[in-house]
């Protein structure tokens, strides 16, 4: 549960870490993201040995096509959160990792035919309604917190379907993704346009710490998700939007009028009721079976 927890913590104070690269483009900063990972990636398998994948996913194409979209999901899903934090809309990227949930739920009743319990049912409709709210007082859709939710409920659900754990998926991803992240670090050099050339020592180092930073918390989760139950994880989810609001509303003092906290409120209370309903099955799930048994 701590390597969960850590992992979820880590997510959420992940606008900190933007907020103090503002003087970088986000576009150059999600290119900077890519290749650090994908070097630090290498020298954690490197270390681990863990090279033996490789060959088996190269013998297969439906799962290098599948990495590919996912790699192409992850990448957009991660330029608008970086471009949502750098300017000023940290909350309403808290919204869409508060969605994302339910979002996937919808995905899987819709790609993978995965049955809903009325209750649930019930959990999305609200959470719908809270949406619709939002869009209303705000004249348009919430499209930070959507765009988010889908990308990375859709990403999520590509991922649950592949056949690479998060060490080699996330390295197959950014494999795919550094050429293009390299050539346009690239370009931009040769343009003298590179904000790494000339930024600070303190910038430069946070751009190249965008390696473990991205890998550490995913590498934390998987090691937590082995361990726990999935309900459990489930809920300890909801610390990286939570954070991330505090610090949107407290510390960047973004604006958060009581309107907004109703939508909000009538979304949250759709993942309580969506969660509570999970806790209770699986309740009901293991009292029932020593009841059989006896």
């Amino acid at each position: 549960m701590l390597y969960a927890a850590a992992a979820y913590i880590l997510w959420g104070l992940f606008p900190i870490y933007f907020k103090a690269l503002q003087n970088v483009s986000p576009l150059e900063i999600l290119w900077h993201r890519i290749a650090w990972a994908f070097v630090f990636l290498l020298m954690v398998l490197a270390v681990r040995r863990q090279w033996s994948w490789i060959a088996k996913v190269a013998r297969r194409p439906r799962v290098l096509s599948g990495f590919a979209a996912s790699s192409v999901l992850l990448s957009v899903n991660w330029y608008i959160y970086i471009w949502s934090v750098n300017h000023g809309h940290v909350v309403d990227a808290s919204l869409g990792y508060f969605m994302t949930p339910l979002v996937s739920v919808v995905l899987g009743f819709l790609l993978l035919r995965e049955r809903l319990r009325p209750a649930q049912w019930a959990a999305v409709a609200w959470a719908v309604a809270g949406v619709a709210w939002l869009t209303w007082q705000a004249g348009h859709p919430p499209w930070i917190g959507l765009s988010l939710a889908f990308s990375f409920g859709i990403y999520g659900l590509l991922r649950k379907t592949a056949a690479l754990g998060a060490l080699e998926g996330l390295s197959l991803e950014t494999f795919f993704l550094f050429p293009v992240a390299f050539g346009y670090l690239l370009l931009l050099a040769l343009n003298d346009q590179n904000a790494f050339l000339h930024a600070s020592v303190a910038s430069k180092s946070l751009l190249i710490a965008a390696g473990p930073i991205t890998a550490i918390p995913l590498l934390l989760f998987a090691a937590g998700a082995r361990r726990i139950p999935m309900s459990t994880l489930g809920l300890l989810q909801y610390l990286t939007p939570s954070l991330q609001l505090l610090l949107g509303v407290w510390i960047y003092d973004e604006p958060f009028s009581g309107r907004v906290l109703l939508g909000y409120a009538v979304i949250w209370s759709a993942l309580a009721w969506y969660s509570l309903e999970g806790l209770w099955r699986v309740w009901l799930v293991r009292t029932a079976g020593p009841a059989m048994d006896t």
